[in-house]
């Protein structure tokens, strides 16, 4: 889906941009591909630069509740220095590398109504503007399938996803945010957890595995009820078939219980506050999403298909850009 703006700080009659990104979904750490595609205006424009940015739909707690932004969290000169003719076309193809934390906004080909996309800024006779917004889709990498395919193969099932500003404590974050991966519990856990959340941060050297019990159960920022607990778990890239998840994700989750029933059992509150402006919310762009019987596959309920979500990625950036 592409959303092309005439370039309004150039004024009628200046070039249009057009990036169009290959149909596959990329992944964390990969290569994205694509190409700008330009086409003159009614005079001779100097395209100075062609810069991409990654851009997120970040939520953020404060005392007062939720709030949403933008957040940008990559920037990559692709192309300029040649001067575009009055009405000519030119094509600029790109292959970017996706930062490894870039977070997942789809599994099994459905979306989980987490929003990001690429901003194409062009930088024309001395004006710039944003000429041009992506969505940006991202599956997930190996191991982290795996690991949502044995919690899936465990029974639990999938609520929603979002992305939350902040760093968790003691990791290698190097994102401005995370993502939060929302499980209803498995009926063998229902007794004991309220919810499960999975956090992944990848690294060329491995996935970090980051899992957070009963955080709904806490109250605002975890000062009440029976605390939090939260377990990180480090895999690598290379052997996933080779591993059994199912039972090792259950090892995970069971020590995670046990975590959790030890500060309960001593009086313990919040664990101290892992996460940098935590929190949490519904579904993005109001999507819900249910488990498959066979791990995590995901179908969109409530009204909304992945592909209207898709679509709303336009109105949503674009209504803060408009607020700017």
């Amino acid at each position: 889906m592409v959303f092309k703006r005439l370039l309004g700080s150039l004024g009628v009659g200046a070039p249009t941009v057009d990036t169009v990104l290959e149909p596959e979904a990329a992944l964390p750490g990969g290569t994205l591909r694509g190409e700008v595609r330009l086409k003159g205006g009614n005079a001779d424009y100097d395209v100075e630069q062609i810069t991409l940015e990654l851009v997120a739909r970040v939520e953020a707690e404060h005392e007062d509740g939720e709030a949403e932004g933008t957040v940008a969290f990559d920037r990559v000169s692709v192309g300029g220095g040649f001067r575009l003719a009055e009405g000519a076309e030119q094509s600029v193809p790109f292959a970017i590398t996706l930062p490894w934390e870039t977070p997942m906004t789809e599994l099994h080909g459905q979306s989980l109504g987490v929003v990001l996309g690429v901003r194409t800024e062009l930088e024309v006779s001395g004006a710039k503007d944003k000429g041009d917004l992506d969505a940006l889709a991202v599956a997930p990498l190996p191991a982290q399938e795996a690991v949502l395919e044995a919690l899936g193969q465990l029974g639990f099932g999938f609520s929603s996803a979002d992305l939350e500003l902040g760093h968790i404590h003691g990791t290698g974050q190097r994102l401005p945010f995370y993502q939060e991966i929302e499980l209803s519990p498995a009926p063998q856990y229902a007794g004991a957890l309220n919810e499960l959340e999975v956090t992944f941060l990848a690294s060329p050297a491995g996935l970090e595995v980051i899992l957070e019990a009963d955080k709904r159960g806490s109250g605002l920022f975890g000062q009440s009820g029976g605390g939090d607990a939260l377990n990180r778990h480090i895999v690598p890239h290379e052997g996933v078939e080779q591993r059994d998840w199912t039972a090792e994700v259950d090892a995970w989750v069971r020590a995670l219980v046990d975590t959790r029933a030890s500060y309960a059992a001593h009086g313990g509150g919040h664990h101290g506050g892992h996460h940098g402006g935590h929190g949490r919310s519904g579904p993005g762009m109001g999507a819900a999403v249910a488990a498959g019987a066979a791990g995590l596959a995901v179908g969109v309920v409530g009204g909304m298909v992945a592909a209207e979500v898709v679509d709303e990625i336009g109105d949503a950036f674009e209504g803060e850009e408009d607020e700017g």
